[in-house]
């Protein structure tokens, strides 16, 4: 049996030819990263959960009536995530719900003392919720799944500079609380968040 996970252009000309037998692996594939995104751009555990879940159902019945060329030329990664962004914006429309649980702590080691830990991860999301939405989407784009500016950009329909500038005003007022507080969680150094 082969381990390994396919790569986005193979699982798109799996799902041209068979939705049904493939779409479970294109689940596999993104669950995690669409979750870690909906959970640190706005959300808690169980609104995260949901608005996977969402997402993939959505992608589902869009696939489920697209012509077979339109479906191998799909950008899974990209265009997954930009469903997730979409029903998170649609479900914040109906909540006008602040969010509580953002988890951001990058690159930060698992502390010692787990009460420590949660008190890093608590202040990370207070800091990241601070920021605008479009900076908090971006800069957890950015930062935390790896997406260039120009996957970005055409995730969030913006042009790469605005997305650009985002990320730079984001990080630029997480240096600033961090600067402002008594020093950034996990011991990072303000100089350490950068674009």
């Amino acid at each position: 049996m082969d381990d390994r996970r396919p790569d986005d252009a193979e699982l798109a000309a799996r799902l041209a030819l068979d939705l049904d037998a493939t779409f479970e692996a294109v689940v596999r594939a993104h669950q995690d990263r669409l979750f870690t995104i909906a959970l640190r751009t706005g959300g808690d555990r169980s609104d995260a959960e949901e608005l996977v879940q969402d997402a993939f159902v959505r992608a589902y019945r869009a696939l489920s009536v697209w012509p077979p060329p339109r479906i191998r030329e799909l950008r899974l990664r990209g265009w997954l995530t930009t469903i997730l962004l979409n029903a998170g914006r649609n479900r914040a429309r109906v909540k006008r719900v602040p969010t509580t649980e953002l988890a951001f702590d990058p690159g930060a080691e698992p502390a010692a003392d787990p009460l420590a830990r949660r008190d890093e991860r608590e202040t990370w999301a207070g800091l990241l919720a601070s920021l605008s939405p479009a900076q908090r989407t971006a800069v957890v784009l950015r930062h935390v799944d790896g997406l260039s500016y120009a996957e970005i950009a055409e995730v969030v329909g913006r042009p790469e500079g605005t997305v650009k500038a985002h990320v730079h005003r984001g990080l630029a007022t997480l240096r600033t609380a961090l600067l402002a507080s008594e020093g950034p969680p996990g011991g990072l150094r303000a100089e350490e968040i950068s674009a």
